[in-house]
């Protein structure tokens, strides 16, 4: 695994990093990959991880040497950064929309093998005329709302339409479908989806790919029976949302944000130097915006930009300034965002420090 990095030279001490900033267990990264590659393959389902979590090159390269088909993005600057790194296989889900878009499209679809999605017929225009000017035929797979209440065709009938006017749009082929059902409604994208492929098979368009993704539900098998690929990417560090969704445990959460007390004003108060810069605002249902399980569970529950509020009420052995914590963030995806560098660790012995590739890709 580190065999992918250029690690540069963080001191060998968690006491040695300057804070915050997200440290990264490879051991406990090298265990989730593993553990899904295989998941994935006993079920007979494509991995295609989505790079969004981490924005990591290495990273991205040791899941596909593990066995991932390709890797899932969510914005062309991923995709560029991603193949300037040499990786060709991809999948874009987001729709493609606007001229600086569309000739950028164009640049990569002559290098890579990326594929989109679509979910109305407004979008196919664009693509069609990017393909052209690649030289190439691009695939289009059409995005399925199967109850997530976001992208997406809304029927499977409109699911039916839109493959059909992808097949006949010239540069484009009809890729197959994509979705991002909603958390424990699996059997309602089932039934959507069988639709639509029912239908599809009927009017004479094959289905090459049927994408579905989500890391809350990734070990259940109910609704996967048309399913060929899946998309995860926070499995691959885990977080407070995945513990509660019952899909990890404590003990997966590979990265926490290493925050130093420079505070203690009162007896029920910590304040850290980690607040909404750092572990995001993201609640995603949870109480508090992280939490120490170093120090039972104390959990950040309010937050300024610069400043986290820590609740030490309940702790007999208060922390004083200047210790570190390590806080476990409740949506992990947005943290990596967040810093121009993360600290690759074994427990507490510092690694190395790595820059983050696609920082800042939101274009």
């Amino acid at each position: 695994m580190l065999a992918h990095f250029t690690l540069a030279d963080a001191g060998r001490r968690l006491e040695d990093l300057e804070t915050p900033v997200p440290v990264i267990d490879i051991d406990v990264v090298e265990r989730n990959l593993r553990r899904w590659q295989q998941r994935c393959d006993e079920a007979g389902l494509a991995n295609r991880p989505h790079i969004k979590t981490h924005k990591l090159v290495p990273l991205a390269k040791a899941q596909i040497e593990l066995g991932a088909k390709g890797i899932t993005v969510q914005k062309l600057g991923e995709a560029e950064v991603m193949a300037d790194a040499g990786i060709t296989d991809m999948l874009l889900t987001f729709n493609v929309v606007g001229g600086h878009k569309l000739g950028r499209l164009a640049d990569l679809a002559r290098r890579t093998a990326i594929k989109l999605v679509a979910d109305n017929e407004a979008v196919l225009e664009g693509l069609s005329q990017a393909a052209a000017q690649a030289g190439r035929g691009i695939e289009v797979l059409v995005e399925c709302d199967t109850g997530a209440a976001r992208n997406g065709v809304q029927s499977p009938a409109a699911a039916i339409a839109l493959a059909q006017a992808i097949d006949r749009m010239p540069g484009l082929a009809f890729g197959g479908l994509m979705t991002l059902p909603k958390n424990g409604a699996r059997q309602q994208m089932a039934e959507f989806l069988g639709e639509a492929q029912a239908g599809l098979a009927a009017s004479g368009l094959d289905v090459p790919t049927v994408s579905t993704g989500g890391s809350p539900d990734m070990w259940k098998d109910d609704g996967l029976a048309q399913v060929s690929e899946y998309r995860a990417g926070t499995y691959i560090y885990m977080d407070r949302m995945q513990v509660a969704a019952g899909s990890a445990t404590p003990d997966d959460c590979a990265l926490t944000v290493l925050s130093t007390v420079v505070s203690v004003p009162t007896g029920d108060r910590a304040m850290i130097d980690a607040g909404s810069k750092s572990l995001t605002s993201d609640l995603v249902g949870l109480e508090g915006y992280g939490e120490v399980r170093a120090l039972s569970g104390a959990r950040v529950y309010n937050m300024s930009e610069e400043h986290g509020f820590l609740d030490i009420s309940r702790l007999n052995h208060k922390p004083r300034v200047g210790d570190l914590v390590r806080i476990t963030p409740n949506h992990v995806c947005p943290v990596t965002n967040l810093f121009d560098k993360v600290v690759l660790v074994r427990g507490s012995e510092v690694l190395g420090a790595v820059r983050v590739d696609a920082r800042g890709t939101v274009q």
